[in-house]
């Protein structure tokens, strides 16, 4: 059932999981990306029975994959969902005839996303042209499969237009922030209570919130999901100084992460599964563009999970 605006939104206050892709060699390890979603689905923590919200999106590798795989992996995750929790599916926007038909595609499955993340424009184009092509492409794709958007906002010139296609669209529904704090503000203040705008670069999410953020995207929900969700839980119950306890916790693995302009945001996650042994979650062999970690790096993700153990 198709959940109505006001409870999505309230639901993507939460932790949106991004479990990675695994792979085997070069192959996708589809029944691995199983195994990862029933983790993610079963180790649910968040307060109040809230559902869980899954996105195959960046950490997943989705710009790096066929539109035959993604949709393979889409349809996975909602049949593993059986039924609860919050589907996202992540789209990139060029070219955007491709786009639609991957809307279409995702729209006919048995499990549809509830809502899908515009990915950063790529290219040539003007901050005016994203807001009119998008605002047209959001009515489209809404009278078409119902389809609503969130936008990934990553570039600051692009600003005041993708305020006012989140101010102006009835289908896109709210903003995730990929640049830094000091752009919540002026996003929280523009947009209404029919509006979201979510915190993307990671479980640190806590000065966002304090401005005004509502939920933030996890590449490391898949390893440590209790941590991820105890932040969540805190941050709702205004709890901001025990929400900043989980993250001085979490973040070895996330400077890691972060490091070098996040050259190791999908290897890290990566190693941590496979240093830790864990027989619930899969990690992989590593993906494209995305070889396993120097063997430095690796043996301090080791020494880091072994202080996280316990929040898997």
């Amino acid at each position: 059932m198709t959940l109505p605006n006001p409870q999505l939104l309230d639901a993507l206050n939460s932790v949106i999981g991004i479990p990675l892709i695994p792979f085997a060699g070069r192959a996708i390890d589809f029944a691995g990306h199983g195994k990862n979603i029933d983790y993610l689905m079963r180790r649910n923590s968040l307060s109040g029975s809230r559902p869980r919200v899954i996105s195959i999106a960046g950490t997943s590798l989705v710009h790096h994959v066929s539109y035959e795989d993604q949709v393979k992996l889409l349809d996975i995750a909602g049949q593993r969902m059986a039924g609860a929790g919050v589907l996202m599916a992540a789209i990139a926007p060029n070219p955007l005839p491709a786009a639609a038909a991957l809307i279409a595609r995702y729209a006919a499955l048995a499990r549809p996303p509830d809502v899908y993340l515009i990915m950063p424009l790529s290219g040539t184009y003007a901050p005016a042209g994203l807001y009119e092509t998008f605002m047209r492409f959001a009515e489209e794709q809404a009278q078409r499969h119902g389809a609503r958007f969130l936008y990934y906002y990553r570039r600051p010139r692009d600003r005041e237009q993708v305020i006012r296609l989140a101010r102006e669209s009835p289908h896109v529904i709210g903003v995730k922030i990929g640049t830094d704090e000091d752009d919540v503000p002026p996003f929280v203040e523009a947009l209404d209570a029919s509006k979201i705008v979510i915190w993307g670069i990671g479980d640190r999410s806590t000065a966002a919130a304090e401005l005004g953020a509502r939920g933030h995207t996890s590449g490391i929900n898949i390893v440590v999901a209790r941590a991820s969700d105890a932040i969540n839980n805190a941050q709702r119950r205004r709890d901001y100084e025990a929400a900043r306890q989980l993250e001085n916790e979490i973040s070895p693995l996330e400077d890691i992460r972060f490091m070098r302009e996040r050259a190791y945001n999908y290897s890290a996650v990566m190693e941590a599964i496979n240093c830790s042994a864990f027989d619930d979650v899969v990690g992989g062999s590593g993906g494209p563009f995305n070889p396993p970690v120097p063997a430095a790096i690796a043996r301090e993700i080791a020494r880091i999970m072994a202080a996280l153990e316990q929040y898997h």
